[in-house]
């Protein structure tokens, strides 16, 4: 056993949770305002484009500015959505809710502001997808940067699952919504961020909808893998946003979701400066 280091190596958890997961960026702030650098990051879904982002080299309040940026004008999101229309005649009728190209979803959104490479980030990063044929967790940490993306976003129903490396791959939430296993390996410090939320009645509505209901279930099932997952290992910070309304689409929300998470900057400070001055082992 030994003392945390001086200057100790951070290991990061993003988790999955869909507009929640906007909440992320005042703990990137805290990180930066604090002028310490995540040795390694691990993201699944919302929390993959974050860490993308962030082991790219952009800052907290960068990644704050773009997000606002995205989402501050409705009929811009509109526009970019219809450059996501189904480009061949054939596609415009298949059975079943239309789903969107998550490769390209980003390409529209964010790719600009993304390396090409994981060899290209400036922090090493995990992201996490779902084998959905062989039931099991896909890591990525080398190679090109937005298909391995596009897979750890892929919720099903509203993005087509990707085809990468032979296998069908969907959104990583599904096996696991909050990373921080394998961070303790390379890190002193890990934190994770949990942003996964719970169902969300609609005042308007006595019936759940379709969309609803399968998001719903999807945030019961990630709730119980990390409470199981907690139960075996905890990271040495897990922040969590205030409980609040906000729905796994809420995107257009982004401004009042940053205001109600802004209290997670000072949470995090607080609680990593108070592990950093305690004399606290690690094995």
């Amino acid at each position: 056993m030994s003392h945390l280091p001086s200057s100790p190596r951070i290991g990061l958890a993003l988790g999955g949770g869909g507009a929640r997961g906007l909440a992320h960026i005042p703990v990137l702030e805290a990180l930066d305002e604090l002028g310490l650098k995540p040795a390694q990051i691990a993201g699944t879904s919302i929390g993959a484009i974050m860490g993308a982002a962030y082991a790219g080299g952009l800052s907290g309040n960068d990644i704050r500015k773009m997000t606002l940026e995205i989402f501050a004008d409705r009929n811009s999101v509109l526009s970019r959505l219809w450059q996501l229309r189904p480009r061949r005649f054939v596609d415009m009728f298949r059975p079943g809710p239309v789903q969107f190209d998550p490769q390209r979803v980003l390409e529209v959104f964010i790719a600009a502001y993304l390396p090409d490479r994981f060899e290209d980030l400036k922090i090493p990063l995990r992201l996490l997808a779902t084998d959905f044929y062989g039931c099991q967790e896909v890591d990525f940490e080398s190679g090109p940067l937005l298909p391995a993306l596009a897979a750890s976003i892929a919720i099903p129903a509203i993005f087509r699952p990707v085809t990468l490396n032979g296998r069908i791959l969907i959104d990583g939430g599904v096996v696991n919504p909050l990373p921080f296993d394998g961070l303790r390996t390379n890190c002193d410090i890990v934190i994770a961020v949990d942003v996964v939320g719970a169902p969300v009645p609609r005042t308007d509505k006595n019936e759940i909808s379709m969309l609803d209901s399968l998001f719903g279930a999807s945030q019961i099932l990630m709730q119980t893998i990390t409470t199981q997952k907690l139960k075996i290992d905890q990271p040495d910070i897990l922040i969590r946003p205030p409980h609040d309304t906000v729905r796994v689409l809420d995107f257009m929300k982004a401004e009042r979701i940053l205001d109600s998470a802004e209290s997670l900057k000072d949470t995090t400070k607080e609680k990593l400066e108070r592990l950093l001055k305690e004399p606290t082992l690690v094995t």
